[in-house]
């Protein structure tokens, strides 16, 4: 028998802080419940459950310094463990009645696509008919929640986890390296959560506006506050059944700038508010993700403008319509690009050409340091000069030829990291998309294409949620079987923490020394 030299209490006594912490974000939809007079029990037994589970795992170690193993298995254990808790809500919500979310394996995957920003969904219908605006605000909260980093959010207010703050944050985001911005790690992770904030507020003061000056009248205070929590944190989970859909042009336009800023390294905005614009428009990355993503909406426009989407669930046809074209490209675009997965249309329908375009953009992903998801446009373009470089030392084999992001040097170990970390997300996509065609062949009351299997792996693995086919923008993941249900969560999970932290726990050198 192998000894076991990673101290696994430690990790699971802060998992339980995040969890008991975690009831305190639970006064939110209890306000709404409140107001609303909907589900007041479901939010009190939720707090209870909260508070009792993180208590019980807080008793397992007192002494909570974590070594680099340690944190590693906190953040997949606290990504995990909230996950499984944040389900309790759904359960208790569907006792007793036809809801789909009664199922626990309904409710897991749910509440995993809410925290890990995915925004895929097994709910049939979603409806303030059907469900209280309380769950529909704690749905949209878990989103928010997992937007900018939960761990983040407790090295930012807690002190005892703060200690450990330079491990985990590095073990949260173990690839392309979030900046330092001040000198106490705690307080960078206050300035990214702070930053994140104004952006969330804004937004809904924006939507307010729209509706008080009647451009908006579906987006009153609710609606502006739920989609506030999912528009900035990249989730794309909405009350609405139509999503995006449900509001007019001009909402749909001013959904647009909010997505892209999303998808922006938010340690950007630190050098804006303190004046130093250089930084900010001179960032490769940054420059680098806004000109794909002009180019990649102007490409999909024209499609659309010619006729590549003739039959569209809302907004009618874009064939001649250079306004239609163009907000429906650039909304698109800006959700699925960084992983929002909301939706003004239901682009399923679109034709193949303009299937690949939105396929290509899913791939990007947003900035490292943003609430994107993916593989990170940092990612590609250190893969793509590794490329150019490849083929300049074949005629010039003596060159020696450093990787350089701007001015910065790339340290030859983290082109290898992203190298391995691309190339493992291409495999297990590829696996991915193959479990869930055979899996999902089993079932006859599912008409899964090829390309519906690879877009619902990349959807759970890239965090963006809507596919095409059956899990387009206005499907569901309900009706997949059992193993497919259980892959795309563990899918959501590894995806949201970069695979690594995940992945390295199963293997015997990670337990050993």
């Amino acid at each position: 028998m192998l000894d076991t030299y990673v101290e696994w209490r430690k990790s699971a006594a802060i998992t339980g802080t995040v969890v008991k912490w975690l009831a305190v974000a639970m006064v939110i939809p209890l306000a709404v419940s409140l107001i609303y007079g909907q589900d007041v029990w479901v939010f009190l037994a939720s707090m209870a459950v909260f508070v009792g589970v993180g208590g019980g795992l807080e008793r397992l170690e007192s002494d909570v310094d974590l070594g680099p193993r340690e944190a590693l298995l906190l953040v997949a254990l606290a990504w995990g463990a909230v996950s499984v808790v944040g389900a309790v809500p759904y359960l208790l919500a569907g006792w007793g009645t036809p809801s789909t979310l009664a199922h626990p394996l309904n409710a897991l995957f749910e509440s995993t696509s809410g925290f890990t920003t995915t925004g895929a969904t097994v709910m049939g219908e979603i409806s303030l008919d059907r469900h209280s605006h309380g769950l529909l605000i704690w749905r949209q909260l878990t989103q928010w929640l997992g937007g900018m980093g939960i761990i983040v959010l407790m090295i930012a207010i807690l002190p005892e986890v703060a200690v450990n703050g330079a491990q985990l944050m590095d073990s949260e985001a173990p690839g392309p390296e979030l900046q330092k911005l001040t000198p106490k790690i705690a307080e960078t992770a206050r300035v990214l959560w702070l930053v994140y904030l104004f952006f969330t507020l804004l937004f809904v003061l924006v939507m307010i506006l729209l509706h008080l000056l009647e451009l908006a009248p579906n987006m009153g205070p609710y609606n502006a506050i739920a989609h506030g929590l999912s528009t900035l944190p990249t989730g794309g989970f909405s009350p609405e059944a139509d999503s995006i859909g449900a509001f007019g042009p001009v909402v749909q336009w001013a959904f647009v700038p909010f997505m892209l800023v999303a998808g922006t390294n938010f340690a950007l905005f630190y050098f804006l508010l303190n004046r130093d614009v250089e930084s900010f428009v001179g960032n490769r990355e940054w420059r680098t993700y806004i000109g794909v993503s002009v180019v990649v909406a102007a490409v999909l426009a024209a499609l659309l403008y010619v006729g590549a989407a003739p039959a569209m669930r809302l907004g009618g046809t874009t064939a001649g319509s250079v306004e239609n074209a163009l907000r429906q490209a650039a909304f698109q675009i800006g959700s699925l690009l960084n992983s929002t997965g909301f939706a003004t249309s239901d682009f399923a329908q679109w034709d193949t050409a303009a299937k690949m375009v939105l396929l290509f953009a899913m791939f990007v992903g947003g900035s490292a340091g943003s609430t994107g998801g993916g593989i990170k446009v940092v990612r590609w373009l250190v893969v793509a000069k590794v490329i150019r470089r490849q083929l300049f030392t074949t005629t010039h084999p003596e060159a020696v030829r450093p990787i350089r992001i701007g001015a910065n040097v790339v340290d030859e170990g983290a082109v290898r990291g992203v190298l391995g970390f691309t190339l493992l997300y291409i495999l297990l996509f590829g696996l991915g998309a193959v479990f869930i065609a055979v899996d999902v062949s089993r079932v006859a009351a599912i008409d899964l294409a090829p390309l519906d299997a690879a877009s619902a792996s990349l959807a759970a693995l890239g965090n963006i949620g809507p596919g095409f086919g059956p899990v387009g923008p206005f499907g569901s993941y309900l009706q997949f079987p059992t193993p497919s249900k259980v892959l795309m969560i563990l899918y959501m999970w590894i995806g949201r923490l970069e695979i690594i932290p995940v992945m390295v726990l199963f293997t015997g050198a990670f337990w050993r020394s």
